[in-house]
């Protein structure tokens, strides 16, 4: 229950976790190493000793060099922006902006996009799907959502909002979404591997579910308490084995991207962290190339 201004502070008040002090809305279990003022994950630089807040940062390293000569960077190397939030702003406008196109112009549309392995579709009039070459399906997938259920993308999108906006703003622009598009074509070359080839696929939840992945192992890394996003991914598997026109591959395959990319993005060695970060990415696009190519092999 919120204390009201000015009541006394109890025994649980004394011992709760101090608030951010540029986010007075978030409890915060790491200080600044200069100033020691309390600073969430949106606010950490990561620095050679610790974290700083962006206000040290921008007044200088404190070693007698200029402040322009220390770059603020966030917890996994990223440059620190002034909008933390602005790519998971586009993917949420790229999403939305998509689902109205499949309004608009119909089934053809998703037809012609959608991931399917191989599958004849009289409106086309042709067999198509991720068999026939159309590997761009894998992508395309990750932007469409079921146009006849307005909230499948209601769902991702608020999902992608509160899990993507804190992870962008932790992990930096670039390597989000290297994790987001990486972990969404991961579920999707899953999907092509086990599902059958006619059975369409669509969504962002690949994607999401990666994030999901990676803000666990983010969350593990800064000793915050697990159980609140354990809960919710709990509650989301039980959603996907549990209802019906669920690909479930998309999800495990995003899942399991996102927490081994998520590793190498909070746990890589600073001397050669963008080598490690990336160079993983790479691996598990390989993977993706490598499964694509099975199945390819086993539907022609």
């Amino acid at each position: 229950m919120d204390q009201a201004p000015g009541s006394p502070q109890g025994p649980q008040d004394a011992q709760s976790l101090p608030t951010c002090y540029r986010h007075p809305d978030r409890d915060t279990g790491i200080r600044c190493t200069r100033c020691e003022r309390p600073i969430c994950p949106e606010c950490m630089v990561s620095a050679s000793v610790g974290f700083q807040c962006p206000e040290c940062v921008r007044n200088g390293s404190g070693t007698g060099h200029a402040a322009s000569a220390s770059t603020p960077r966030t917890l996994a190397g990223g440059t620190v922006t002034a909008d933390p939030r602005l790519l998971t702003k586009i993917l949420i406008g790229l999403n939305v902006a998509v689902f109205m196109l499949q309004l608009s112009i119909g089934d053809d549309f998703t037809a012609r996009f959608e991931l399917v392995g191989s599958a004849y579709f009289p409106g086309l009039g042709s067999m198509e799907g991720v068999a026939e070459g159309q590997w761009y399906r894998l992508l395309t997938s990750m932007f469409l959502h079921a146009d006849g259920n307005p909230m499948h993308i209601i769902f991702n999108m608020l999902s992608l909002w509160w899990i993507g906006g804190p992870l962008e703003a932790a992990l930096g622009r670039a390597r989000y979404l290297a994790l987001y598009l990486v972990s969404g074509l991961a579920g999707s070359a899953l999907t092509y591997l086990i599902a059958a080839p006619n059975q369409p696929s669509l969504g962002a939840s690949g994607a999401i579910f990666g994030l999901f992945g990676a803000t666990a192992v983010l969350m593990r890394r800064l000793n915050y308490d697990m159980r609140p996003i354990l809960a919710l991914l709990v509650i989301n598997l039980i959603f996907t084995f549990g209802a019906s026109n669920i690909a479930w591959q998309a999800h495990i395959g995003g899942l399991v991207a996102g927490v081994v990319i998520g590793y190498a993005m909070v746990h890589a060695p600073r001397e050669r962290r963008s080598l490690v970060q990336y160079g993983v990415c790479g691996v598990v696009l390989v993977a993706v190339v490598v499964m694509t190519l099975i199945r390819t092999g086993q539907l022609i």
